[in-house]
């Protein structure tokens, strides 16, 4: 292959690369070698996946690993898509690599999601029916994989049959049958209301013939239980469920980026580091000793050539080359090393930190992660923040940002200090957060305090008033307080908030400086069903008069004795100014 993308045949590309090598060797990071070293990549990449069948799914996907796949995830998401599209056949083969794929390098995963959401967009705008089935196709059996969520099989289909025409009702009745078995585990409400709309397009009778025959063989299919559609077959089960994930990208979701600068070549001013780095990266998942077994299949991807042809023309009208930026790559189980912490680092920092919260399996794994990488002291709030940040993005809340949050709490008090201040930070700057990502904020704090791993002592910022208070806090600390009292329950949260010690801490959460704040905490509480836990401060406000008169008459006799005070004082001076000559 050349840097023009042409393709060259295997033996004059060995009689190039050894003649340059007999000559003057540019650098190892020079831009010649690293386009040598792109279009390799892309031909192998495009190699394993035009040879790709189930009885050698296996060594190619480790084949597939010893490849550069962060530097190469564009390329290989535009080769798979490619190959599905011209042969949809062979879907169930492709779904299955990505499975593999997605376990070890979720962006990936990621990326060609997005593009397959874009691709169904963009035909099904263009009511281009081959386009939008195979693409629906491929989604079915990521679906089946559990690297799609259901909501967004369930958005598509949804969309196929609100406007039933021949085309798109066919296209649902495919996508049903692909993956209508692992959806019905998922969703069997959701499975059910899309079988009574195809109930509701049968009866009126609208569609051509063939197309109602279609659905009438799917009602078969369903009745008799997906029998001779199961979501994964045995060969391609490749991956134990609970090591998948899962992204819940919705099929309207705005902002969504195809990347489509990872599908050509970009100059990486790091060029050997990164390579260094996926080398570990790629002995992780291989074994210690991939990188034997690498050397020897230059010879045997030669015969890739032919095969990889028709990608290849096909590149020739597209751009080779994008503007010259900085490709990073980053071991999420890298120890990282930062002695000044400039700006750099702290974006290569906040980069392995989100990598590990996203690609780890279970709590347990990314806490031992994030443990084992070094974090100066005083920069703390990098991971607490993003641990938040990356909390408040989920479309619901997720435990397992609270057990990370309690594990690092308990792990060292400097923790504790650091999410002490994060609570406090993001309750003076919560009006600025969506009532979604506020739930997720708040319930985490809140499984913190509940289960003790924070000290409750971060509620004395809480002031709770009507002029201290904006709407959006006041959800916020509706949704703290139910949260700890569905764990802990309300008699024993109106125990934590009477603890005479705590009673400084808890005197801005139940005001009794006047009748005012304390009557607005009162039916704060109430309103969110926690009136309980006002009983004391309903006995405060009625013995507030008799206070308030006795606070009265006391600053009348301290008034009164004042006065006397200063008559006698006057008098006295009389006297005196009377004496002098």
């Amino acid at each position: 292959m050349s840097t023009s993308g042409l393709y060259i045949p295997p033996w004059k590309r060995k009689l190039e690369a050894s003649a340059a090598s007999t000559s003057s060797s540019p650098p190892a990071d020079s831009e010649l070698v690293q386009k040598r070293t792109w279009e390799d990549l892309r031909r192998d990449i495009n190699g394993v996946v035009n040879r790709l069948s189930d009885k050698n799914i296996k060594p190619l996907t480790a084949k597939l690993f010893s490849l550069n796949l962060i530097r190469g995830q564009g390329v290989l998401c535009k080769s798979m898509m490619r190959a599905q599209a011209i042969s949809p056949n062979q879907t169930p083969i492709f779904a299955a690599l990505i499975s593999v794929v997605n376990t070890k390098l979720p962006q990936i995963g990621e990326l060609l999601l997005t593009r397959l959401i874009l691709q169904f967009r963009r035909a099904y705008r263009r009511r281009d029916r081959s386009l939008t089935l195979s693409t629906t196709t491929f989604l079915a059996h990521l679906l089946n994989h559990s690297i799609v969520h259901e909501v967004l099989a369930l958005q598509l289909l949804t969309l196929l049959l609100e406007s039933p025409t021949n085309d798109s009702v066919s296209i649902a009745v495919n996508f049903t049958r692909q993956a209508g078995a692992r959806l019905s585990s998922l969703t069997p409400r959701g499975t059910h209301a899309v079988m009574e709309r195809f109930r509701g397009i049968l009866h009126e009778g609208d569609l051509d013939k063939r197309v109602i025959f279609e659905i009438e063989r799917l009602m078969l299919v369903v009745k008799g239980g997906f029998k001779d559609h199961p979501p994964v077959d045995g060969k391609l089960d490749l991956v134990d469920e609970d090591e998948q994930i899962t992204f819940e990208i919705q099929l309207d979701e705005e902002g969504l980026d195809k990347q489509d600068g990872m599908d050509v070549f970009q100059m990486d001013e790091e060029y050997l580091e990164n390579e260094k780095i996926w080398g570990k990266i790629k002995r992780e998942v291989l074994g210690e000793d991939s990188d034997s077994s690498d050397d020897d299949s230059d010879g045997e991807d030669d015969t890739d050539g032919s095969s990889d042809s028709d990608n290849e023309a096909d590149d020739e009208s597209e751009p080779n080359e994008a503007p010259s930026t900085s490709l990073s790559v980053v071991d999420p189980t890298q120890k990282q090393k930062i002695d000044d912490m400039s700006a750099q680092a702290l974006v290569n920092l906040r980069r392995t930190i989100y990598l590990t919260i996203m690609s780890s399996a279970s709590f347990e794994e990314c806490a031992h992660k994030l443990a084992k990488m070094t974090i100066p002291e005083g920069r703390e709030c990098e991971l607490v923040n993003m641990l938040i940040e990356c909390c408040s993005q989920e479309r619901t809340y997720l435990r397992y940002y609270g057990l990370i949050a309690q594990r690092f709490c308990l792990l060292h008090p400097r923790w504790r200090v650091a999410f002490d201040a994060a609570f406090r930070d993001n309750y003076d700057t919560i009006h600025r957060l969506e009532t979604n990502k506020l739930r997720n904020v708040a319930k985490i704090f809140a499984h913190l305090m509940h289960t003790d791993a924070q000290p409750w002592t971060c509620v004395e910022h809480v002031r709770l008033t009507q002029d201290d208070t904006t709407s959006s806090s006041r959800i916020f600390i509706k949704i703290l307080i139910q949260e700890i009292a569905e764990n802990l329950g309300v008699a024993k949260l109106n125990e934590r908030f009477n603890n005479p010690s705590m009673a400084t801490v808890f005197s801005g959460l139940f005001p009794r400086d006047t009748p005012k704040n304390t009557r607005f905490a009162i039916n704060f509480f109430t309103s969110i069903g926690l009136g309980p836990l006002t009983d004391d401060l309903r006995e405060h406000l009625k013995l507030q008069p008799k206070l308030i008169a006795e606070r009265a008459r006391k600053e009348q006799e301290r008034l009164l004795l004042l006065k006397a005070e200063m008559s006698t004082s006057e008098s006295e001076s009389d006297k005196l100014i009377r004496t002098l000559p």
